[in-house]
């Protein structure tokens, strides 16, 4: 099972083998990062904060203990970092960044779409992306890590350190909120 792996990783890393850790980061942070950029809705803040997240996974290697999956524990101290950094000051205006066009490239296989079919998915991404950023950061953290990161509401609710049955609100009034949105915005 691949989070029995992820467990004996940290432990062989907690026991000396920086190599562990290595691979740890390997499999782990583009995932981190992806889900951080989708909470600070920063490139640069995520990126830092997909740092700090590994930082800490470091420092805590000695105190690690494998009570819960290791990624609900990643998830757990990249959500604290992001709800801390979108608790700044700073953060109550967020801007667009000049290099988002260059992030968003569409990967396709097989033919080149129409520059029609490509523009089109890219106001769709946009007003997803736009539904996404009027969410409040518990709804939009829990529907990411249910609906994107493929987490179960148990380890969400451990993640975010509440209860399931409040992460399966959190998840509905989410998607209830982007349905609403979308449509609107479609209207």
């Amino acid at each position: 099972m691949r989070e029995d792996e992820d467990v004996r990783l940290m432990l062989a890393f907690r026991d000396g083998d920086g190599a562990a850790f290595d691979r740890l980061f390997e499999r782990w942070a583009a995932r981190v990062l992806r889900y951080l950029e989708r909470m600070v809705r920063d490139a640069g803040a995520a990126e830092e904060l997909a740092q700090e997240v590994f930082v800490r996974v470091f420092r805590a290697r000695e105190s690690y203990r494998p009570e819960a999956r290791f990624s609900t524990w990643l998830y757990t101290i990249a959500t604290r970092l992001a709800l801390n950094e979108l608790r700044r000051p700073h953060r109550r205006r967020p801007h667009d960044s000049a290099d988002d066009e260059e992030g968003r490239g569409l990967r396709l296989a097989g033919e080149l779409p129409s520059a029609e079919s490509v523009a089109a998915a890219r106001e769709r991404g946009d007003a997803v992306d736009a539904a996404l950023a009027t969410l409040p950061e518990r709804q939009r953290s829990a529907l990411w890590l249910a609906a994107v990161e493929g987490r179960s509401y148990a380890e969400v609710a451990e993640m975010l350190d509440t209860s399931q049955k409040s992460v399966k609100a959190l998840v509905h009034r989410a998607r209830s909120a982007l349905v609403r949105a979308l449509e609107e915005e479609a209207a």
